[in-house]
């Protein structure tokens, strides 16, 4: 499986493809939501990110730096001051393909941490979603589909996610386009997998 999660991905930007060190670097709850926020909001401090998290921000300045040792986020440069810096995420597309660590035992922990803590922030921005009060003409854009009656072999789901993939790209702006005037932050959210049978007939 691919997980192109990363939050930054875009025309013309380099492609990370996340290994074992770098997943135990990132596989921890509180780093995910810190790296989340840096992606969605863009750069921030240490202070702004621990009342954003109800942490102290000694924690959250441990992990920024376990971060950006691992190389996912980096100070701004020319903003802030010694004591208060300024972190942003390095744009880049980071890949996970969890086929890699099927025979690394040392990294599954990792990536089970790292995958359920990524369900958990897609559950969390649908919730977000669903709870914001919205303007009339964002109202009835948005949608939570699901479709259940597909039966596909893996050449075929693999084709599906290729093509859907392209359709995203093909909407995504280049990092030095200006968006419109009443344009907002729109968040693709994809699932698709297969399911083993359960139940039904004898």
């Amino acid at each position: 499986m691919d997980d192109a999660s990363a939050r930054t991905p875009g025309p013309g930007k380099p492609v990370r493809r996340i290994d074992a060190r770098s997943l135990r670097g990132l596989a921890h709850p509180l780093r995910m939501s810190i790296l989340e926020l840096l992606s969605l909001d863009g750069p921030a401090t240490a202070t702004g990110l621990s009342e954003r998290l109800d942490e102290k921000t000694g924690t959250v300045s441990w992990h920024l730096r376990h971060l950006a040792e691992h190389g996912f986020i980096e100070e701004e440069t020319g903003r802030g001051t010694k004591r208060e810096r300024w972190w942003r995420v390095v744009k880049s597309k980071r890949v996970l393909n969890t086929d890699e660590f099927r025979d690394a035992p040392e990294a599954r922990g990792a990536l089970s941490v790292y995958m359920h803590e990524l369900v958990q922030q897609y559950y969390s921005r649908v919730v977000d979603y669903l709870n914001d009060d919205w303007a009339e003409e964002w109202r009835g854009v948005g949608t939570l589909s699901d479709w259940s009656d597909l039966r596909l072999t893996p050449d075929q789901l693999g084709a599906l996610n290729q093509e859907l993939m392209a359709v995203i790209e093909r909407h995504t702006p280049a990092p030095d386009a200006e968006p419109a005037p009443d344009a907002l932050p729109v968040i693709v959210q994809l699932q698709s997998f297969p399911r083993k049978p359960r139940g039904g007939s004898e």
